[in-house]
């Protein structure tokens, strides 16, 4: 198992010493009963008492769920059980040529509920063999970012990239997480004052302060409450991520997903801020709904191990210099230059980690193997003659012109301003004059009347309506405050690309 599952059990059992004097009897001493609200698994019980189908009348809108029910308090014979029928319908997003399961019953609030799950026949993934790859690395800012790599037919294979990454951006959701973090430690300290106060009173033989009493209810009711919403966010978030990640790899024709393996990653020595949101990404819970999203179109979920993967450069192997971005001064190390002067490749470190993740995954794809404890395909050792050898080089594209460009301007869509009595001979209908002025120049120190702040004329301002995300509205399931990269159609070519050297480089290209 992971170290980090080994340090956890270490941590409890140790709060388990210090609190009681004396080591657990087990692993389950140390942790609280759980707690389940009622509910019938039907599941569990045999097809005489349960079965489940698609209404006749309806079998696209509605199911039909047979239960036999006793009508004594101890039935003894057969006579003793009636058939109900409970006609319920089928969410839209069903399939047709789904095969219902047995439900589990709920009841919330008067009413029963189905939680109804359905089987569909989805393709095998397979470990190996694969010529298309999407690699995806974590950050911090930046939760995913991403990219396609293609493997080439070729003696020796040669992974290639079309240089356009693709970006999951869930700074919106992990702020809210944050805040709600630091509102549910506010609440238990005060729960922790209440509860000294009270217990305080009881050892000099006081009755406690009803109104202390009824405070501490209150605050735990309030930390539930705040606790269920960070589940609910931390849940959303996965599903937001494991989903972005399967839309990239359907539309790029990908068969394989490849993610670094941070399950033993600790957040020490960072700084308080920093260690607790990297202790709160949700890392193992998108893993866990990317398995099951990508399982259903036959997508595989491969680990890789992350070792030096943001270190080299993926073009040349070349260890980075990391220093500050050149377009955003905040501290940090966020932006990677390759020193070799024959490359000289520069970019954001989650970039250039992406590149390599891919690169070892498909280099590495006959060492793949099958994780039993968790069911996910995991490459444990890396070959160091293949890990050096999995370079990756950029897909260029042919930029010959064939046709009219798009963004060319046309006689049609010029601008419709006057040109300067030199430039252009004046007509009645057009007259020639000066262009106009335009913005209002603005002044370091003084603002005109014209112009109330400092705001150059290329600046973009703040829309005037809220933001409102279609996606989300509209039931795609992504987070309003996680924005993505727009999925594109599928990036290479049906052909082979063509070939051509340039002095110190070698790059890809293909025919338009």
């Amino acid at each position: 198992m992971p170290s980090g599952v080994l340090l956890a059990r270490t941590r409890q059992i140790a709060a388990f010493q210090a609190r009681y004097g004396r080591l657990p009897a087990g692993l389950t001493e140390c942790e609280q009963a759980p707690g389940a609200g009622g509910h019938v698994v039907l599941a569990a019980v045999d097809k005489q008492l349960a079965t489940i189908e698609r209404c006749p009348e309806g079998p696209f809108r509605y199911g039909v769920l047979t239960v036999r029910l006793p009508v004594k308090p101890a039935p003894v014979c057969r006579a003793d059980w009636r058939p109900v029928r409970i006609r319920f319908r089928l969410p839209p997003h069903v399939p047709a040529t789904a095969v219902l399961c047995a439900p589990t019953l709920r009841v919330r609030e008067g009413r029963l509920l189905l939680d109804v799950p359905y089987a569909l026949a989805a393709p095998k993934p397979e470990r190996a063999g694969h010529r298309i790859a999407v690699a995806f690395d974590w950050g911090l800012n930046t939760l995913l970012t991403g990219g396609t790599l293609h493997l080439t037919h070729e003696t020796q294979p040669r992974a290639l990239t079309d240089g356009h990454p693709v970006y999951f951006r869930a700074g919106g959701v992990l702020a809210k997480a944050d805040r709600l973090r630091i509102h549910g430690e506010h609440i238990s300290a005060r729960i922790d004052q209440l509860r000294t106060l009270i217990a305080s009173r009881q050892e000099r033989g006081m009755r406690p302060n009803p109104r202390l009493v009824a405070k501490l209810a209150v605050l735990e009711a309030e930390r539930e409450r705040v606790a269920r919403r960070r589940t609910r966010l931390n849940a959303a978030l996965a599903r937001a991520a494991a989903r972005f990640m399967t839309d990239h790899a359907m539309a790029a024709g990908a068969r394989v997903i490849y993610l670094e393996d941070l399950r033993d990653i600790q957040a020490r020595g960072k700084g308080r801020t920093l260690n607790t949101r990297l202790s709160q990404t949700v890392r193992g819970a998108i893993v866990t709904h990317l398995r099951h999203q990508a399982a259903t179109h036959g997508i595989a979920v491969v680990i890789v191990p992350p070792r030096g993967t943001s270190k080299y450069c993926p073009y040349c192997l070349t260890a980075f210099r990391h220093h500050k971005a050149p377009n955003n001064q905040a501290p940090g190390w966020a932006w990677a230059t390759c020193p070799n002067t024959t490359c000289g490749y520069s970019t954001g470190r989650d970039n250039a980690a992406w590149q390599r993740i891919g690169a070892r995954g498909l280099t590495h794809q006959h060492k793949t193997s099958l994780d039993r404890g968790s069911g996910t395909f995991v490459i444990r050792t890396v070959v160091e003659a293949l890990d050096r050898a999995s370079t990756v080089q950029r897909q260029t594209w042919d930029r010959t012109k064939s046709g009219p460009t798009a963004t060319r301007p046309v006689p049609g869509k010029r601008r419709r301003v006057p040109a300067p009595p030199e430039n252009r001979t004046p007509t009645r209908a057009r007259p020639g004059g000066k262009r106009p002025a335009g913005w209002t120049p603005t002044h370091p120190t003084h603002r005109g009347q014209r112009c109330s702040r400092q705001q150059g004329p290329t600046t973009i301002g703040t829309p005037a309506r809220p933001h409102r995300p279609d996606g989300a509205r509209l039931g795609a399931g992504f987070h309003r405050h996680a924005h993505t990269t727009p999925t594109r159609g599928q990036p290479w070519p049906s052909h082979p690309p063509q070939r051509f050297r340039t002095p110190g480089i070698t790059q890809e290209t293909q025919a338009d």
